[in-house]
């Protein structure tokens, strides 16, 4: 039995990578994060299209730094997190899209619903650390619509127009380790 040398597995190293979100509240942008996620990338360098990414994050880790905010975020009105207690994202495809650039397709699971989702990623590089262990970065940068996912709750304001936006920007930005 052979191996193939160019198909690595990562596996993300939360305490050196993080996820995070962005959504319009009335003028100004609330940021927020989560704190608990895992996953694995298996990077193929030789045929890129062999590759796959599945991302798994706990939804009661959301922190904005308010909590009454993540309790109402975790709450039905939202996240639902009683019921939903993971977001996931499994990929179907990556291509490359240019130097140290891929486009990785999948489904983004939120709230029970899985929607088609194109995220750009990059590639940032890989290095060995201190300990001898192969290490390797990723960053991605993409939008959804809250409500494709079911998160619809919102409040009409009196000047027109609503509370929350729709579009939340998603961040990452992942180190991994090989093994």
């Amino acid at each position: 039995m052979t191996t193939d040398v160019t198909t690595r597995t990562y596996t993300i190293d939360k305490a050196h990578s993080e996820a995070t979100f962005q959504v319009r509240h009335l003028m100004s942008k609330v940021r927020g994060r989560f704190t608990d996620f895992e996953g694995a990338i298996q990077a193929d360098e030789q045929d890129p299209g062999r590759s796959s990414v599945k991302v798994t994050i706990q939804a009661e880790s959301l922190d904005t730094d308010q909590p009454d905010r993540d309790t109402h975020l975790r709450s039905a009105d939202f996240f639902k997190v009683d019921e939903f207690p993971t977001l996931s994202f499994v990929s179907t495809s990556v291509a490359p899209a240019g130097r140290g650039a891929y486009t990785v397709v999948g489904g983004l699971t939120i709230r029970g619903v899985t929607r088609p989702v194109s995220v750009p990623v990059t590639f940032l590089g890989k290095a060995i650390d201190p300990w001898g262990k192969e290490r390797a970065g990723f960053e991605a940068e993409f939008t959804i619509n809250r409500k494709d996912f079911g998160l619809t709750w919102n409040a009409a304001l009196e000047t027109g127009g609503f509370l929350v936006g729709d579009e939340v920007r998603i961040t990452v930005s992942f180190e991994a380790i090989v093994g």
